[in-house]
């Protein structure tokens, strides 16, 4: 199977920045997409942005613009660059990961929290 190791979450001001990696690990097969997905307290969970091994990229509308993914196919390593933060991006950040013949995978979230 496949492992999910997040880190970089933590409390920051609104207006500012966080960082975001997801490293993967196991029987990881490509191409494949990796992304983030957040859940706020009392809402569903939500696609953030993914990204393909070919690097192609999508975004929510609530962060495009502000938050930007990329990985290091070699690492099998995924970011997520989060800048200009609002007190709505707080959430629990998962990562997930879609490999061929393993399936979907997620990481066991990190928490995001944006204080006005």
């Amino acid at each position: 199977q496949v492992q999910l190791v997040e880190s970089g979450g933590g409390l920051v001001q609104a207006g500012g920045s966080l960082r975001l990696s997801c490293a993967a690990s196991g029987r990881i097969f490509s191409p494949n997409t990796m992304g983030w997905y957040r859940q706020a307290p009392g809402k569903q969970r939500e696609l953030v942005a993914r990204i393909t091994s070919g690097g192609n990229s999508d975004y929510a509308d609530s962060v495009r613009g502000r938050f930007t993914i990329s990985r290091d196919n070699a690492k099998n390593t995924v970011y997520l660059q989060m800048n200009n933060l609002k007190p709505e991006d707080t959430a629990v950040y998962y990562c997930n990961g879609y490999f061929p013949i393993v399936g979907t995978h997620w990481g066991q979230g990190t928490q995001v929290t944006v204080s006005s």
